[in-house]
């Protein structure tokens, strides 16, 4: 006699921050690693690593354990310095401790981004 079994859905969990870049239609997935610091602070300055989830060509869309509020302003850089700008945060969404976080470009950074 067989007996028939359910196994669980193997569908992996969306990530937090692409649930925010449902607010940015023209996002395009992406792993970039970067090193963030907050530069409007008045004394002493925020910093972490973290990876650009999902980009625009004026956002990035990153997690972050910093503690970013809107209109902050922070220096975004890449290891080879290729992308090395200053951005202000426009969007940020919490979730289970989490926060994900959408922030613009404050000048233009042609072509940091390539759609094929």
């Amino acid at each position: 006699m067989h007996t028939a079994a359910a196994a669980p859905s193997r569908k992996l969990a969306e990530s937090f921050v692409s649930k925010l870049a449902r607010f940015f239609p023209n996002a395009t997935p992406v792993r970039i690693p970067v090193r963030l610091t907050r530069v409007n602070l008045g004394a002493g300055a925020y910093s972490e690593s973290t990876i650009i989830e999902f980009g625009t060509n004026k956002e990035v869309l990153f997690s972050s354990g910093l503690p970013l509020e809107f209109a902050d302003k922070l220096r975004i850089a890449n290891p080879d310095g290729s992308l090395d700008t200053d951005v202000s945060v426009v969007a940020v969404q919490y979730d289970g401790g989490k926060t994900a976080v959408a922030a613009r470009f404050l000048k233009d950074v042609p072509n940091w981004i390539v759609k094929s």
